[in-house]
């Protein structure tokens, strides 16, 4: 009869359990998670993860907070309680379930929350910049690759889907993403000039025009390459418009375009704008799909011939 090792009688379980003791150690210090107040900032850490998904969720309600953090429900309330007191967030009775209420931040509370989401943005992006293109991917991965072992997922394939990082554009990247843009629909749509013409008036309008507090370019790298990218610029009258939403390939599959319009969603909602627009083709399945799943809804289309091509345009909106 074959006999099995328990963890608890493992000869090596007390160093496997010292070894993540002292990577909790470090990674707590490195960001710093016991200071008195997180970056800075008034907030206490879990002050600050609670201001997090409010900002970036869609009206969520204590009770899914509570789950996602795995949080106890009285401190929470009484949290909310002090954020509701300082005109930091707004609370709406849901429709559904007269005992639920809706957050969102007043605009109090996305002036408070904008300077320490772009503090905790400047810090990770410093820590990455100490190291290489080569082993940021390496770091990305092996987070991954923790994060899916202890959720249950097998290692295998937690990895994957961590094997990319977004990060700020770098000179060169601009023209990238009008050149992927025109050999990309070329090859895929047979969309011809002045396809790539419309492109490189975009991104020139949003370099040009670059407002640093209201507009985000993110790059979706992985070993060191371009994979992915969006833009999101200011379109007037509070409202932000996504523009050229791209991921190569050969790196469709892992999340990749989802996670690029989250990013600018939850920073539109930091910004305060009251609505996301965007523009796209009804070939474009993938991404229409990104659109409806992240809450867009379909406003209008027309018919029209261009490009080489007839296609159907089509207007997306999300209110925020």
């Amino acid at each position: 009869m074959a006999m099995t090792t328990s963890l608890a009688t493992a000869p090596d379980n007390e160093q496997q359990i010292a070894a993540v003791r002292r990577f909790n150690r470090y990674y707590t210090r490195q960001i710093g998670v016991l200071r008195k107040t997180f970056l800075d900032s008034p907030y206490s850490l879990g002050e600050a993860r609670v201001l997090y998904e409010i900002a970036s969720r869609r009206a969520p309600t204590a009770s899914k907070i509570a789950r996602t953090l795995d949080l106890d429900a009285g401190y929470l309330s009484r949290l909310l309680r002090n954020f509701e007191k300082h005109g930091l967030i707004h609370r709406q009775t849901s429709p559904k379930d007269g005992r639920q209420s809706h957050l969102t931040l007043t605009a109090r509370g996305q002036k408070s929350f904008m300077p320490l989401d772009a503090r905790s943005q400047r810090a990770t992006a410093a820590m990455l910049a100490k190291l290489s293109l080569k082993d940021r991917a390496q770091l990305i991965a092996a987070m991954g690759a923790i994060e899916g072992l202890l959720d249950g997922a097998p290692a295998a394939a937690a990895e994957p889907q961590r094997s990319y990082i977004l990060r700020e554009p770098r000179p060169g990247d601009f023209g990238w993403i009008v050149k992927r843009n025109a050999e990309l629909y070329a090859q895929d749509y047979g969309w011809v000039a002045p396809f790539e013409g419309v492109c490189a008036q975009i991104v020139a309008d949003f370099v040009n025009k670059y407002d640093a507090a209201r507009e985000r370019c993110w790059i979706a790298e992985s070993d060191g390459e371009n994979v992915g990218a969006v833009m999101l610029a200011n379109d007037g009258d509070g409202v932000a418009r996504l523009r050229l939403l791209l991921v190569e390939p050969k790196a469709r599959g892992l999340g990749i375009g989802a996670r690029l319009v989250d990013e600018a969603i939850r920073f539109a909602r930091g910004a305060g704008y009251r609505k996301i627009t965007l523009w796209t083709h009804s070939v474009l399945t993938a991404a229409r799909h990104i659109y409806q799943k992240a809450g867009f809804m379909l406003t209008r289309s027309e018919k029209h011939q261009s490009w080489g091509q007839p296609v159907v345009s089509e207007h997306w909106d999300l209110e925020l």
